[in-house]
């Protein structure tokens, strides 16, 4: 039997994936399930609404959320949803990044978005595992041996 998903990972578009590959692979081997969805705050609103607004009631704790130029799909899931956001600005062939990053932490008062760098995804796996380690302790631990390894490397 399978462990509900613990984490969401929404990207805007699937031109995403492959830099959040690094998301999902940090995700699995720090042992926490978790669920993908590709949708965008611009092109499919309603769908990241939906998502958004029932995420707390499926069992998600955290929610990981890529976007990039006008990357305000963490802004628009903060809005739906009571459980913490962190965001992954995408490098854009544009303005490198910048214009997502940029997007991404000028949330308004009200709605956070934590936010990693630009193309940061193992980074906003580790921090979403934190974030349950807060509350339970097996999730901390997976972090702390993490750490440890880092270390000694």
């Amino acid at each position: 039997m399978t462990q509900a998903p613990l984490v969401g990972v929404i990207m805007g578009s699937e031109s995403d994936l492959p830099a959040m590959e690094a998301c999902t692979a940090q995700l699995e081997e720090l042992g926490v399930p978790y669920e993908l969805v590709i949708a965008s705050a611009h092109r499919a609103p309603a769908k990241v609404h939906e998502w958004a607004s029932t995420a707390a009631d499926r069992g998600l704790r955290v929610i990981v959320a890529a976007a990039g130029k006008a990357a305000h799909l963490g802004g628009v899931v903060a809005s739906c949803t009571p459980l913490p956001i962190i965001g992954v600005p995408m490098k854009t062939s544009d303005l490198g990044g910048m214009d997502s990053l940029l997007s991404m932490v000028q949330m308004p008062s009200g709605v956070p978005v934590a936010c990693v760098a630009i193309n940061g995804a193992r980074n906003a796996a580790i921090y979403a595992t934190q974030v349950l380690g807060a509350t339970m302790p097996e999730y901390r631990e997976r972090v702390v041996a993490l750490k440890r390894a880092m270390a000694e490397a």
